[in-house]
């Protein structure tokens, strides 16, 4: 069988892009293998519902993997895993890659931010040099390939915001020498910036659409126009979800039950987590010996 490593990297071989939906716990990522052919764990929104905090680098290493273990268990489509800086030296770099393909994930997002990183979108971004970036994706590519594994590796650089366009094109390039599979320039200001990171590169890149983040919002066919191979929507998920919840708590104070609010019936919540298939399990042990 094709681990999903294998399976990721022979979509976003493909004549289609790849579209990646953002999950933020195991049962967001149920639902989104349920549509899509791939599955993006987002460190924005793991941090919120993990921690209730922004994606300021307060997510460390051990709850992230542990989240992003549990959206590979729970997901049936490949995972792409947002594992950050990689938490440290080459070494940790090494270890973090380690872990996430002993997860079964089919990719991994390291970027050439300083610790503590932030958010893609946020203003006041730090980026390690070229020789540290280079290195980070170097022994990722190293733990992959001794480990004969198909993992795909996605570079991204943030040097857009402090440097510019030009610099983070460079920066892009560099990744790319040092082994990565996908490029991914963060935060494009603008729609020639996007083409420009879609086509500057002979590895295939990837875009970030996030609802009122510095890149122009597009839909996927127009991001696959501009020459994109994957696209992720991180957040769409999480703003929903954060949306319905608060006004399923504010049906329940102002009239005292939710009912207002439209929602899954039990059954159909049932349905979704696949409980039918537990209860038969269970009918079967509990008859065993009768």
């Amino acid at each position: 069988m094709q681990d999903s490593g294998a399976i990721l990297r022979e979509n976003i071989e493909s004549d289609e892009i790849t579209v990646l939906p953002g999950a933020f716990d195991a049962l967001s990522a149920r639902l989104a293998g349920e549509r899509f052919d791939a599955v993006f764990t987002s460190g924005f929104g793991l941090s919120a519902t993990t921690l209730g905090l922004p994606d300021l680098g307060f997510l460390d290493r051990t709850a992230n993997l542990d989240r992003i273990r549990n959206v590979s268990k729970a997901c049936d489509a490949p995972v792409v895993a947002d594992i950050d800086t990689g938490y440290g030296s080459a070494l940790n770099v090494r270890k973090t890659v380690g872990d996430v393909i002993d997860a079964g994930v089919g990719g991994v997002i390291i970027e050439d931010q300083d610790w503590p990183k932030r958010c893609g979108h946020m203003d006041e971004k730090r980026v390690v040099d070229e020789a540290e970036a280079r290195t980070r994706i170097r022994a990722a590519a190293d733990e992959r390939d001794e480990r004969d594994e198909d993992l795909v590796i996605v570079g991204r650089t943030d040097a857009r915001e402090p440097l510019g366009i030009d610099a983070a094109v460079e920066r892009g390039r560099a990744l790319a020498e040092a082994g990565a599979d996908v490029i991914f320039v963060e935060a494009p200001e603008s729609r020639d910036e996007l083409e420009r990171a879609a086509t500057a590169f002979d590895v295939p890149t990837f875009a970030n659409m996030i609802e009122g983040g510095k890149t122009p919002y597009l839909p996927y066919d127009e991001v696959k126009s501009l020459g994109f191979d994957v696209v992720v929507y991180p957040l769409s998920g999480l703003l929903a979800y954060t949306r319905a919840v608060r006004d399923t708590y504010d049906a329940l104070a102002d009239e005292g039950e939710a009912s207002s609010v439209e929602k899954l019936s039990f059954d159909e919540y049932d349905e979704v987590i696949g409980a039918d298939e537990y209860r038969e399990k269970e009918k079967r042990y509990a008859e065993m010996y009768k």
